[in-house]
């Protein structure tokens, strides 16, 4: 994690704005290095900063330097005075490599024109800077960059798409909408070897994803179809098993997309699927947020969309989906079709689906846990009954359940999830009822939530100190007895003890799940 990365918002200081406003630093070592083929040269045995100084024509005392700043980053290792690749450069950067990053890494420094014009941008209402000419010779080798710099990624991303289709396709044929090189239907080809597929691009992009097809040894398998996919694209209704649309959304307008979404639900099967992958804005929100701001920058009408709104546009169109599946990395993928039961045969977990599904109620993160792996301490209650002036309260001790019973209880249930939000507390413990309404409705009957502090629901208690509103109150974690700090932290969370009345506090609740 680079240094910027760690960091909580409310906690921010000068040493955060220090490493944010330096981070271009890492960036320009990384493109340096790519430039140069250093990864590629090193790939073999390694050598001495001398002896790449000498391969380079560089000045040997600031190679040194570079390499040393290169190792810091943890893309090079230096061992018995010579300086190698670590896995992560081995894999990624090195030339030749199957899942090799550099062309894609390098578009990046290419953007960088465009970010510079940001103020620039602002003030116009968008992108400023284009190519004029459509059928220039510059246009069209910035074309052949840009989709050899996208296949680097889709080769990574398409491997964590495949595993939720696992076992579903024989056969049958695939359409892959703004094709680009190809290389997520190339994945599906490659994984299954009875299907075919159907590639469909702009007249400028089609010979470039024939290569790139052919390379793979994939051309008899693929048909191509040069076609904008805002206009008319001639294709039977009702014959695609799997239709593809990656990073497709963000690249237009609400309106353009609509169009294309309804066209995409003509040409599925009634049983197939619709696979939708992109950035989101509820996934990776910073990256999410920083990618939108570059489609504002660099497209005519680009963005990154909620998922909700895709959701909404695949409903209207007949479709069901799964809502946002977020990736290992920071793209996530919806996955549509006409029956439900298609939709239940994807393999995706159930507790992964509640979790997406919580995780959009509001919640800052949702985090797995055993319930095994929930501390409880008989000290926790005394905390309520010393230094709480809701002590006595209906939900609160000693009317809450034991540390004794809460151990019982956990002893009930196989999973559980453990929410992060924040204040006021009356807002948090509702959107926690609503994680437990959302895991019950998706079949965890005994779903429980247990809320950070006391009871906030109601204006005040009943005088009698009877509850009145059993229904939906809830214990305090603390007050049945769980070491919130203490648990949280074991379940990887960054905590550390209030300085101040007005430090940035973290609420938790505990949704058990079985």
């Amino acid at each position: 994690m680079l240094p910027f990365q760690n960091f909580e918002p409310q906690e921010a200081g000068p040493q955060y704005l220090e490493d944010l406003a330096t981070a271009y630093w890492y960036s320009e070592m990384l493109f340096t290095a790519l430039e140069h083929d250093l990864f590629t040269i090193l790939d073999d045995k390694g050598m001495t900063s001398h002896e790449l100084a000498e391969r380079l024509n560089w000045d040997p005392q600031g190679t040194e330097r570079f390499l040393r700043a290169l190792c810091s980053l943890g893309l090079l290792c230096h061992y018995e005075g010579k300086y190698s690749n670590t896995a992560l450069a081995a894999d990624y950067l090195v030339q030749g490599k199957k899942y090799y990053q550099g062309e894609s890494i390098l578009w990046r420094k290419y953007l960088s024109t465009g970010w510079r014009q940001l103020a620039d941008c602002l003030k116009a209402g968008g992108r400023i800077s284009y190519v004029d000419d459509a059928d220039s010779l510059e246009l069209m080798q910035r074309i052949r960059k840009y989709i050899r710099a996208m296949d680097n990624v889709a080769r990574a991303k398409v491997q964590e798409m495949i595993p939720i289709f696992a076992g579903l396709f024989d056969e049958g044929e695939i359409l892959e909408l703004g094709a680009g090189s190809g290389a997520i239907t190339a994945g599906f080809l490659e994984h299954f070897p009875n299907m075919k597929g159907i590639l469909v691009d702009l007249q400028q992009v089609i010979p470039v994803t024939k290569e790139m097809i052919k390379e793979r040894g994939l051309i008899e398998r693929v048909q191509f179809q040069e076609a904008n996919i805002l206009e008319d694209w001639k294709l039977p209704p009702k014959q695609f098993a799997l239709v593809i649309l990656s990073n497709i959304v963000h690249a237009y307008s609400e309106r353009e997309i609509s169009q294309v979404l309804s066209k995409a639900a003509k040409v599925l099967k009634p049983d197939g699927y619709l696979l939708i992958h992109d950035f989101f804005l509820e996934h990776s929100p910073d990256k999410a947020a920083l990618f939108d701001l570059n489609m504002f920058i660099n497209t005519y009408n680009g963005r990154t969309f909620p998922s909700g709104w895709v959701v909404e546009q695949l409903q209207k169109n007949g479709l069901q989906s799964t809502g946002l599946i977020p990736l290992p990395s920071d793209t996530g993928v919806i996955i549509a079709s006409r029956e439900s039961s298609a939709l239940d045969r994807l393999a995706i977990a159930p507790v992964d689906r509640l979790i997406h599904k919580i995780r959009f109620l509001g919640f800052r993160k949702v985090v797995p846990i055993a319930p095994r792996d929930v501390v409880i301490a008989d000290w926790v209650p005394l905390r309520c009954r010393f230094g709480c002036a809701s002590y006595g309260s209906p939900s609160c001790p000693p009317h809450s359940p034991t540390p004794e019973e809460t151990r019982r209880v956990l002893a009930g249930f196989s999973k559980g999830l453990l929410l992060e939000g924040e204040p006021p507390t009356r807002d948090f413990q509702k959107l926690a009822l609503k994680a437990e309404r959302t895991a019950f409705e998706a079949g965890y009957y005994k779903a429980f939530v247990y809320w950070a502090g006391p009871c906030s629901l109601c204006q005040e208690c009943a005088p009698d100190g009877e509850c009145r509103n059993t229904r939906d109150a809830r214990p305090s974690m603390e007050g049945s007895g769980i070491d919130v700090f203490a648990t949280a932290r074991q379940a990887g969370f960054y905590l550390r003890p209030l300085a101040a009345r007005d430090d940035y506090v973290k609420y938790f609740a505990l949704l058990l799940l079985e």
